[in-house]
């Protein structure tokens, strides 16, 4: 089972970018599927990208479209999720996944990391 290590998180002003990075154990990273959620206080988790093994194919949630970018170094066995344009209700705590089948918001994701806590003012 790979062990995930995100990192990034903090307070930003509405507006602004953030970076957040997670970081993967093992020799396999290349053959996951990976993925972002959120869960913001009180409420459920929510998908928020996922990418393919390869990198070639991406995923987004429709609220985050067009302003958070998911990418992946093989070589570095870290996926990464750019932020721009941060709203407040993007504030969560976001969790990055590992799986085997998909990169979707339905896909089959099994390993989880701690989470990283973002937050948004305005």
């Amino acid at each position: 089972q790979v062990q995930l290590v995100e990192s990034g998180g903090g307070l930003v002003q509405a507006g602004g970018s953030l970076r957040l990075s997670c970081a993967a154990s093992g020799r396999t990273f290349s053959t996951y599927s990976m993925g972002w959620f959120r869960q913001a206080p009180g409420k459920a988790r929510e998908f928020v990208a996922g990418i393919s093994w390869s990198g070639g194919s991406t995923s987004y949630a429709d609220s985050v479209k067009g302003r958070f970018t998911i990418s992946r170094d093989n070589a570095k066995n870290t996926v990464y999720l750019q932020m721009n344009s941060l709203k407040p209700e993007d504030t969560a705590a976001y969790y990055c996944a590992a799986g085997y089948t998909g990169w979707g918001p339905r896909a089959d994701f099994r390993s989880w990391g701690q989470g990283t806590q973002v937050t948004v003012s305005s």
